[in-house]
């Protein structure tokens, strides 16, 4: 698509190019090529050809200081001749692609199939019907109701299986379309400042032209190829575009090439538009990676990561289906013709996006692993490929793995039942017949054996229908879309579906202070100023006049223009901060000694500084001269404290006058005025002036001379406020078991000062808070090199981590994900906004951007985007992440009730009955019932603050807890009871005809119906049940905050009602009287009162659920050391697939000798348990060894 798209843009561009070229003394395709040079050959052909930058102004129609006029005919003219700055999207998958995508579930598939066969039969009538030679078996007694209702269950089965694939598509179809709506919006937001007719406007940079003059700064991504017209000190960094780390210095005479996509890591400039959008160079490159909106795209991005082709694959279809991830993934990467390259184009370019792969290895694992399953077991893919693909650590999310593993240990057991139950059906027909009754087969009675053996197979693949569930992919999708769409109020914005899901199992979270922890607000508090130590701003009265002038001055003009306060967007807000936030500060405090700083800079604009000295890492301050009146020069300095105090011989008193400054001095400023400050949380700025005669003129290059002896006018204290409500939030974080740590590029005073004030740290704990040095110090070995146990000493103490490096943080959370330490592998979130946080951002397991602060490149790498930079928002995340894995094991539990039950029923009544008690279409009523309507029901319900009071769950808990085994075993061993009664011994209670060996063409009777009916409200009522998974006891708290799991139980009941007097035939169902009803709902009704008596039973006696939690636990541990050693990092399930049997009869032997272990351990786990009851926290502590009971059930 990208080649296309793109190509046409070309072809455009050149038709163009002819007709225009007089308009502008230069053509498209010669400034594409000028871009192409470097370094001094540019120089050399800017002035041979166009006699040098201004030359080239003129020939683009622009003022290098004034800039465009900005009218719009000119605007529209320079984009039809040069093209727009943006890079055409990709074509979005149309409805229809989505929906062919869906189809290709393996159940959906088997579903439609067995439909397909249902309704042909239907339609199908032998002749000679009941002829009484061809044996009186009632088998498959159809009756005419039947009979003409025949279609009926293949139509039910084909609107089901349409219903699913409708909401899948229909959901990735929103997810899609919410993504480019994202996309737009975050184009609008990403502004650029460009001179237009004397003003420095701030534009969208999709309205940026060629001939645009604009204005770059430090922390800029340039949008768009440019020839540098004046710069102090400029270093951009163009890793992104070379793969050269080195910081690149650019200057007007020796390398003015700035491109697309790079960052300007030092400096200021202005630079005239030379090439924008697909003839940019960075465009270039998209569009030989046929890219055409991908990803990486720099200028207007963020979102459109999900734009290409694995977008769905990422990002609904692993969740949505986890029986077959397989399919999707397939058909997702073959829909997308330019996914592959891309994937090498990014991968060869290093220091690219390099590996979105969180989502595409794992994709592409999926697919690769599950293909063997299309090709019918035959052609394995290469093993050596699957290796390769398994490489790299991003799992498949934890929860659609271990989905996966049920869905198809379900579906196993699922498939074996309902063969054994045709099989007993037919053998119990042919017997019956042949043998007991001495029948010969005769000719003209093949069509009606033929429909009786029809009939079994339909009853074996209703029992199949019903035991796999269909509804898990459709529970995922609908929880995790859900939760997206609520995160998006909670300013979570999720790149990344899977994120959110993987966020409630977070262990770790590393923020950054700035901004996240902090307001990014900084406002000056204290002061010390002629002499006296202000705690707070003093009144502008109590300072001598002359000092107040010159800090004025000192301030307003050594500092970027560029920096601003201005007014608040809406009444009663704080003012905007525009620009270098330390010197918004300095701003500030000039406004709050009621002076305007505007003023001052209107006198002495920009132009007429005579010399700019500006802030980098080597000099840590920043100075200005300028020429005063009278000829001399005045230099006002800021900086650091520590560095413009050792710079400073003199200080102005309290009368404002300067008196010397020794170095004695010094030490006490140092410790009665900087380390208090320091202390308290606070930065300290220096500001301080010097006087120089203009005759002769000083020798400006000799910085060394120049910055010295200066005259220090005040020391301020600037303080990044906490943000109210992070206390709170880290202190909810710590009760949910996640450590906070911060890391930051602050001094380690203030970062202890701030950490303490947000709760990280308590004064008297054993902690560590350590600086970068040292932390590099603690984990390298003699030869500098990492070493992991090394940081595994570091780590599990360390909670603040000041002056670091970006590799500091990646170390750091590299170190946390590798280590082996506790027996759960780490869950690390990141919090990072700068362009060097990317890799941290790229290397956790839930990268958070900060939306307003962030810089594209991290918002590029990152999982989720805070849209407000808060971090309580976080908190929400890990919520909101807990609550998709509650959701997904409340719908477990219910499901599985339903599924036991359902199935032994079909299974037991076909093999006494000949029949089962469950016709097929009140199976699929009860299959939509449990699958579609609940997991509607239960996977919105919406999170509360109790899933905060638990620890997290590990990623080798099993999905099926001890609890909700119980809860299911349960409850199936009552419901079994009461049907089988109702089944056995119904007639005689309720005093009605029996149902059982019902002669052919019966009506249908009402003891079927009541064993139906009663069946149904059962797992109503046991819905309410479900919406509780921890053991607690009251199920209907905060029913009413979920309407649309009242409506469904509601409108489920409703409809029950209307099939059970209304449906007929082709419902067999009878009508059945008030009292019966009455019954039906009653022993429904005793699902909720079985409930409470399951919850009083402890499961500390249910010794047997425990060993089996433990069991997987063990066996997962295991498999888990198997897979390290091959490398290869396979789910269990799609391992299961390829070799199941051997992997059965391995897990027998297994079980056999860790029973023989648990029982001689017993002692041992008694004590265990014995702790486990003490345990403050309800049930959540004995899911630590969760059971599925279920993992060994569906073998029974």
């Amino acid at each position: 698509m990208g080649d296309m798209t793109n190509s046409d843009f070309y072809t455009k561009n050149q038709r163009n190019d002819s007709n225009h070229a007089g308009a502008f003394g230069c053509s498209l395709m010669e400034l594409r090529s000028l871009m192409e040079l470097r370094g001094t050959e540019a120089v050399v052909k800017i002035q041979e050809d166009y006699a040098g930058v201004e030359g080239l102004c003129q020939r683009l129609k622009t003022s290098p200081t004034e800039g465009l006029a900005g009218d719009a005919i000119d605007l529209d003219k320079r984009k039809e001749v040069f093209g727009q700055n943006l890079i055409p999207p990709k074509k979005p998958k149309t409805f229809l692609q989505l929906v062919w995508e869906a189809l290709q579930d393996v159940t959906l598939i088997i579903l439609e199939i067995a439909a397909m066969i249902s309704l042909g039969l239907s339609f199908y009538q032998p002749p000679g019907e009941g002829s009484e030679s061809c044996g009186t078996a009632n088998a498959g007694a159809e009756d005419e109701g039947e009979a003409e209702a025949g279609w009926i269950e293949g139509a039910a089965i084909l609107l089901s299986v349409v219903c699913v694939v409708l909401v899948t598509a229909f959901n990735d179809w929103s997810k899609e379309k919410q993504f480019r709506g994202l996309q737009s919006r975050i184009e609008q937001e990403q502004k650029f400042q460009v001179v237009r007719g004397g003003q420095v406007i701030q534009l969208p940079v999709s309205d940026i032209v060629v001939g645009d003059i604009a204005q770059i700064k430090y922390g800029d991504l340039l949008p768009a190829d440019g020839v540098l017209i004046q710069g102090n000190d400029l270093k951009i960094d163009e890793s992104s575009l070379t793969g050269e780390s080195d910081h690149v210095r650019k200057s007007a005479d020796k390398d003015p090439m700035l491109l697309s996509g790079t960052h300007v890591m030092e400096g200021s400039g202005r630079m005239v538009v030379m090439a924008v959008g697909v003839n940019s160079q960075t465009g270039i490159i998209f569009t030989l990676l046929g890219a055409g909106g991908e990803e990486e795209e720099k200028k207007e991005k963020k979102g459109q990561a999900l734009e290409d082709g694995h977008q769905l694959a990422d990002c609904s279809h692993p969740s949505s289906h986890p029986i077959a991830t397989i399919a999707t993934d397939g058909a997702a990467s073959a829909n997308a013709p330019g996914n592959t390259s891309l994937v090498n184009g990014k991968m060869q370019d290093g220091n690219m996006e390099n590996n979105q792969t969180k989502v595409k290895k794992q994709d592409g694992a999926a697919a690769m692993e599950m293909q063997p399953l299309k090709s019918a077991e035959g052609g394995e893919t290469d093993e050596k490929e699957k290796k390769k693909a398994n490489v790299s650590k991003k799992e498949k999310s934890v929860l659609q793995g271990k989905l996966t593993k049920l869905a198809v240990q379900i579906g196993k057991a699922g498939l074996v039942m309902s063969a054994i139950t045709v099989i007993i059906l037919v053998l119990y027909f042919a017997i019956d017949n042949f043998v007991l009754q001495k029948r010969p087969w005769l000719p003209e009675c093949t069509p009606v054996y033929i429909q009786y053996f029809v009939k079994f197979f339909i009853i074996g693949v209703t029992v199949l229908v019903v035991a796999v569930p269909e509804g898990l992919p459709l529970a995922v999708t609908i929880s995790l879309a859900y939760s997206v769409k609520k995160m998006m109020k909670d300013n979570n914005l999720v790149r990344h579906l899977d994120a959110c899901e993987t966020m409630g199992n977070a262990t770790a979270i590393c923020s950054d202070k700035t901004g996240t922890l902090t307001t990014n607000r900084m406002t000056a508090v204290e002061c010390f100023v002629a002499d006296v130590h202000y705690k707070e701003i003093p009144d502008p009265s109590s300072i001598p006049a002359k000092t107040l002038e010159t800090l004025v001055n000192a301030i307003s003009l050594n500092s970027a223009y560029t920096t601003k306060i201005l007014p608040a967007d809406k009444d009663g807000g704080l003012p905007k901060q525009v620009g270098n936030k330390t010197e918004c500060g300095l701003l500030g405090l000039v406004l709050d000694l009621k002076r305007d700083y505007q003023t001052v800079r209107n006198q002495i604009p920009e132009e007429k500084l005579y010399k700019v000295y500006t802030f980098n890492s080597v000099r840590k301050s920043m100075s200005t001269v300028i020429k005063l009146p009278d000829g001399n020069f005045r230099m006002y300095s800021k900086g650091a404290s520590e560095i413009i105090l050792k710079k400073c011989s003199y200080i102005l008193n309290e009368v404002g006058e300067p008196r010397a400054f020794r170095p004695r001095d010094r030490d006490e400023m140092v410790k009665k005025v900087i380390e208090p400050m320091a202390c308290s949380g606070l930065r300290t700025i220096c500001v301080a002036y010097r006087d120089f005669s203009g005759d002769p003129e000083p020798n400006w290059d000799d910085e060394n001379n120049i910055l010295t002896e200066l005259t220090a006018i005040c020391v301020v204290g600037i303080e990044d406020p906490v943000r109210p409500e992070v206390p709170d939030a880290i202190l909810k974080c710590q009760r949910a078991g996640i450590t906070v740590r911060m890391v930051t590029g602050d001094n380690i005073n203030t970062a202890r000062a701030i950490a303490i004030k947000c709760g990280i740290i308590h004064p008297g704990e054993d902690f560590l808070c350590i600086d970068g040095k040292e932390f590099n110090r603690r984990i390298r070995n003699e030869k500098g090199e990492v070493e992991q146990e090394r940081i595994d000493k570091v780590w599990p103490k360390l909670r603040v981590l000041a002056r670091s490096s970006p590799t500091d943080k990646h170390t750091l959370v590299k170190g946390i994900i590798d280590s082996t330490l506790v027996d759960q592998r780490q869950v690390v979130a990141v919090t990072g906004d700068g362009t060097n946080d990317g890799p941290a951002l790229k290397k956790a397991d839930v990268g958070f951007a900060m939306g307003i602060a962030g810089t594209d490149v991290a918002k590029e790498a990152s999982d989720i985007i805070l849209t407000d930079d808060n971090f309580s928002s976080i908190v929400k995340a890990v919520m909101w992440g807990r609550n998709v894995y509650d959701s997904i094991s409340k719908f477990l539990q219910f499901q599985l009730t339903v599924n036991v039950v359902a199935v032994i029923v079909a299974f037991t009544g076909a093999c006494i009955t000949q029949d089962s008690p469950l016709k097929a279409v009140q199976m699929l009523w009860v299959n939509l019932i449990m699958d579609t309507f609940a997991s509607l029901a239960l996977a919105t319900e919406p999170p509360t603050e109790s899933l905060l009071m638990r620890k997290p769950y590990g990623r080798n808990k099993p999905l099926i807890s001890s609890t909700m085994t119980k809860n299911i075993l349960g409850h199936g061993v009552y419901q079994l009871i009461i049907i089988f009664t109702l089944l056995f011994v119904g007639e005689q209670i309720f005093d009605i005809d029996s149902g059982r060996n019902a002669p052919l063409h019966s009506p249908p009777s009402e003891h079927y119906t009541i064993i139906f009916n009663t069946f149904v409200m059962m797992q109503l009522f046991n819905e309410i049940n479900a919406r509780k998974i921890h053991g607690e006891r009251n199920v209907f708290e905060g029913i009413f905050r979920n309407p649309i799991f009242c409506s469904i139980v509601l409108g489920t009941f409703a409809i029950q009602i209307v099939i059970v007097q209304f449906g007929g035939k082709p419902f067999s169902c009878s009508p059945l009287d008030l009292e019966k009803w009455m019954w039906c709902v009653f022993l429904g009704l005793g699902e909720l009162v079985w409930g409470q008596v399951i919850s009083t039973i402890p499961n500390s006696k249910l010794r047997f659920l425990r060993g089996a939690g433990r069991l997987t636990q063990k066996d997962e541990m295991t498999a888990e050391e198997e897979m390290n050693e091959d490398q290869e990092e396979i789910d269990h399930a799609e391992r299961e697939l390829r070799r199941g049997q051997i992997l059965w009869f391995r897990g027998l032997n297994r079980i056999q000798t860790q029973i023989e272990v648990v029982n001689t351990f017993k002692s041992g786990t008694s004590f265990q348990g014995a702790l486990r009851r003490q345990s403050s926290t309800t049930s959540q502590n004995q899911d630590s060894a969760k059971s599925p009971g279920l993992r060994v059930q569906p073998t029974k």
